[in-house]
């Protein structure tokens, strides 16, 4: 058991006391970066597991792709557990993904919408599966995905526990199905839905706050989203022939006998993410199939190199920025095969204007292109018209799509 002699306002801190208390069937939390919505959440559920009338229960978490899971929710519930001193009660395991109490043995499971039987299949050795958070629920984008998890937490309960389903996201899009079902909706006592943001953060230091100080005045359209934790106000997409599918390399290379790959790479470090675009092209019938991303901030060029290889494109070749040469040259000197892009005159717009006359297929692992190209917009100017210039927000995979592409854009008579 936690130390009950410190109060939990001290551990969590302001900001939730709603949260923290409600016992309704869904509790959803759209916030900015650094409004706690995923620390606080982990505390929960670490301190409420470990009370005495709540060791029937276990929890099930998710997020749309297994893969995020380990660096995310997992990692941060093993912070919840040395937070509230509980390591000599809950042991975590890595394969599979899984956290115990060695007590109790109750479980916290983890599991990923990229493999639905495993979500709809788990059993329990003690108590009963009650609870439920999905982290990052922006990332499901069909309604019907939710669905299917919201009916696996069913069945009678015992004496004092009771179901639950927490979601936290950062809101990009207005047009989400997560605001009509459950912030526009009527008040109804099974919904709580909340919005937060790092103003109510009272452990981030002068440094954070500048953060958002410099976004607000830098970046007014991203600070209302990612500062301030309001819906994203998407207008203008960039592309809107694109859609989300499930598909096998089997599956497109036996309808497309003439597929052609494309391997892009954007660079980031400390802001932004490296970004790498895994895809294939058709060019008969103008279709892009988006297989797979990497994207991750702090990465140096080694671990680039590394986590392509772990993911099996080492052996690739890739376009990269060239912005960076010095980076080409270190993955080549790790033996990668990288070039980089041929910039020029008008070259975004042409090979934007290249890939709106395709269809894009997007495999449901690609969680950040789904967010960048559902949110990838066409700048405006102070009176709110339209720039035939697009934001430079939500472009990193966009960017690297483009470097990966690049050969097989009308002709190559274009440059970048």
């Amino acid at each position: 058991m936690y130390d009950t002699r410190l109060k939990m306002s001290q551990i969590v801190g302001k900001g939730y006391n709603e949260f923290w208390k409600f016992k309704g069937r869904y509790r959803v939390v759209k916030g900015s970066r650094a409004s706690k919505k995923s620390k606080t959440s982990a505390l929960w559920y670490m301190a409420n597991l470990s009370k005495e009338k709540y060791r029937q229960a276990n929890l099930l978490v998710i997020r749309k792709t297994y893969r995020t899971l380990k660096d995310s929710c997992f990692t941060e519930l093993k912070w919840a557990i040395n937070r509230l001193g509980l390591q000599n009660q809950w042991v975590a395991k890595e394969s599979p993904l899984e956290i115990v109490n060695v007590e109790t043995g109750q479980k916290i499971f983890f599991r990923g919408l990229d493999d639905p039987l495993k979500v709809t299949s788990i059993t329990v050795d003690v108590g009963v599966l009650c609870w439920l958070w999905i982290e990052e629920a922006y990332e499901l984008m069909q309604e019907s995905d939710f669905d299917t998890i919201d009916e696996s937490i069913r069945g009678e309960v015992p004496e004092g526990l009771f179901k639950q389903i927490t979601l936290t996201f950062n809101p990009w899009n207005e047009h989400h199905w997560i605001k009509k079902r459950f912030f526009d909706a009527p008040p109804d006592p099974d919904i709580l839905a909340i919005t937060t943001n790092y103003l109510c953060n009272e452990w981030l230091d002068e440094a954070d706050k500048k953060v958002f100080e410099r976004m607000k005045k830098q970046n007014p359209r991203r600070y209302r989203v990612a500062g301030l934790g309001d819906w994203g106000i998407v207008d203008g997409l960039v592309y809107e022939n694109w859609h989300e599918q499930m598909f096998s390399l089997k599956q497109i290379q036996e309808q497309h006998p003439d597929l052609k790959s494309g391997f892009g790479l954007d660079y980031g470090f400390t802001n932004d993410p490296s970004a790498a675009f895994i895809g294939f092209v058709d060019l008969e019938t103008h279709t892009i199939y988006v297989w797979d991303e990497m994207y991750e901030k702090g990465l140096s060029n080694k671990k680039i190199y590394d986590t392509l290889c772990k993911m099996g494109y080492g052996k690739d070749k890739f376009t990269a920025e060239s912005a960076e040469p010095k980076s080409n040259a270190e993955l080549k000197g790790y033996g990668m095969r990288v070039k980089g892009a041929e910039k020029g005159k008008d070259s975004i717009n042409n090979g934007i204007q290249w890939i709106q006359d395709c269809t894009i297929i997007i495999h449901p692992r690609c969680v950040n292109f789904l967010t960048e190209i559902s949110n990838y917009t066409w700048e405006k100017d102070k009176f709110g018209n339209k720039l035939n210039v697009p934001i430079d927000d939500f472009n990193h995979l966009m960017d690297a799509m483009r470097y990966g592409l690049e050969q097989y854009i009308r002709n190559n008579k274009w440059l970048y």
